[in-house]
């Protein structure tokens, strides 16, 4: 398995990678530069691609080899795949050799066999550049090899430029990488790097839009401890924020802001969740407030001005001033996307991400814990599992029981509970019955879905109130506006009360 951190620099930074201190006195032999010249296989039906694997031809000087990488996951920029490489005569991939190297009951074994593919095989794009390399003997003894790229990707007519760090981890622990990252990164600009080069070439080679990505169910076992459990969901929840964060790179999309923003939702309510046996550092926690208000902000916007208004529109066919309002929110909401697209591509967005990374791949709960505290880490996962949920139902309860009226303040309180509730039942959901969880969760959505309405109302009424402080002559068409807001909440609160009776009657959890 290589473990390799990815981070992207500029090429007018990359004379500040060699000078920097650090470099230097953790280097064990000057730099070798070396062209390499890669060209990347698949068939037309790019059936590598959709197994997960990229299948390469590398020319290094006078030497041919050939690269199957597979499989593997990304947390923070910190890439672990499965890779298997031989040398090669000639400039064509060499099935039989790679078929000796990959476990025989792999999936990527499997298609290797297949007769179809090598006849199919065909170069789809191609990497040139110069690469930079330097070994690092870091004080712990960890072994990095460190790589600079620089040159581009071709597909056709289009070219990509690459300018990228790779910082391998030959031996040690990658929280000590992700160290040596942040040291560099305090001095030198750079962001996350999410996709390989043959990511990014599949990108140019057959583009698509930005595609919102959802949770997914956290693998979890029933013997995993307290802290193993807790990993898995703050993995998960990391896995989710970052894949969303990477399609808001490219061009902004409102669905991956939304599920960007409940990617970190479902982490903080998991540090929550778990705050009794394990702390996040306050300026940890600090900087995800810092992204949440960066991400609200926007999300608020964007229902206002793609889904409240249109719908009050429809009610108001040809109003002018109505359509004046919704041009204006427009307006707005564009202005909080450049906002989103600044706070991503800043250097304080990527300290974010390593530091976040560092801390969950090196336990950094255990830095300041008292053997005791860390033994409490060592329990059953399941149980802990169990009475958080029970805990969380009890708070959502009594906050419902407050919750009368339709107060907008307790409302919200509310709507929180219920979101915490949600996202626990979807945490520990592989420790329950599906048919109990789907239930518990179905009934969890709809109370979400209408405690959101009556919130979005206020907040709606609130931006509109931003908007005639600005622009006085929007006043009739935001007082339209309200009315509508008005009259589509009626009724909610004698639903909510039906949905909490039915949640509270479920007994899986008592």
């Amino acid at each position: 398995m290589e473990i390799e951190l990815k981070l992207l620099i500029t090429p007018s930074d990359a004379q500040a990678l060699w000078d920097h201190p650090l470099v230097k006195q953790h280097a064990t032999a000057k730099p070798v530069q070396v062209p390499l010249s890669d060209t990347y296989f698949d068939t037309p039906d790019l059936d590598l691609r959709r197994a997960g694997a990229a299948l390469r031809v590398r020319h290094a000087g006078n030497e041919c080899s050939q690269t199957l990488q597979a499989g593997g996951s990304v947390l923070g920029g910190l890439h672990s795949r499965l890779e298997w490489e031989s040398r090669i005569d000639g400039s064509k991939p060499d099935l039989p050799a790679l078929r000796e190297l990959v476990d025989a009951k792999t999936l990527w074994c499997r298609l290797l066999r297949s007769p179809l593919l090598e006849e199919r095989l065909v170069p789809v794009f191609t990497s040139q550049v110069t690469r930079t390399m330097l070994e690092l003997r870091q004080p712990q003894g960890d072994c990095v090899e460190m790589v600079l790229d620089q040159g581009h990707l071709e597909c056709g007519e289009t070219r990509l430029p690459v300018s990228e760090i790779e910082l391998e981890l030959k031996s040690g622990d990658p929280a000590h990488l992700l160290d040596f990252a942040l040291a560099l990164q305090r001095d030198i600009p750079m962001q996350i790097g999410t996709l390989s080069k043959a990511e990014r070439g599949f990108c140019l080679l057959d583009p698509q839009p930005c595609q919102p990505v959802k949770a997914t169910p956290v693998p979890l076992r029933k013997r995993m401890s307290v802290e193993q459990v807790f990993q898995a969901i703050a993995n998960s929840c990391m896995a989710q924020i970052q894949a969303n964060g990477t399609g808001l790179t490219k061009a902004y999309d409102a669905a991956c802001l939304h599920q960007m923003r409940v990617g970190l939702r479902r982490l903080r309510s998991a540090l929550a969740g778990f705050k009794d046996v394990l702390q996040a550092p306050a300026e940890l926690r600090q900087e995800l407030d810092w992204l949440a208000t960066q991400l609200g902000t926007a999300r608020d916007w964007d229902v206002l001005a793609g889904s409240t208004l249109p719908a009050a529109a429809d009610g108001f066919p040809g109003d002018i001033q109505l359509g004046e309002v919704q041009h204006a929110a427009s307006v707005r909401s564009d202005e909080t996307h450049a906002v989103v697209s600044a706070a991503l591509g800043s250097q304080r967005y990527t300290r974010l991400v390593l530091s976040l990374t560092r801390w969950l791949c090196g336990c950094g709960w255990r830095e300041s814990m008292s053997e005791r505290d860390q033994r409490r880490l060592s329990a059953g996962g399941r149980k802990f599992g169990h009475d958080l949920l029970r805990n969380t139902r009890r708070r959502m309860l009594k906050r419902g029981d407050k919750a009368r009226g339709a107060n907008p303040e307790e409302c919200h309180r509310l709507r929180i509970a219920v979101k915490k509730m949600r996202y626990a039942t979807e945490f520990f959901q592989a420790f329950y019955p599906t048919k109990q969880i789907q239930s518990c969760t179905g009934t969890l959505e709809k109370l979400q879905d209408d405690l959101g309405r009556l919130i979005d109302a206020t907040v709606a009424g609130n931006l509109l109130g931003e908007l005639t402080d600005r622009q006085p002559h929007l006043a009739t068409g935001a007082e339209r506006v309200r009315d509508y807001l008005e009259s589509n909440i009626n009724g909610l609160d004698l639903g909510i009360r039906k949905l909490l009776k039915k949640f509270a009657a479920m007994k899986f959890l008592e």
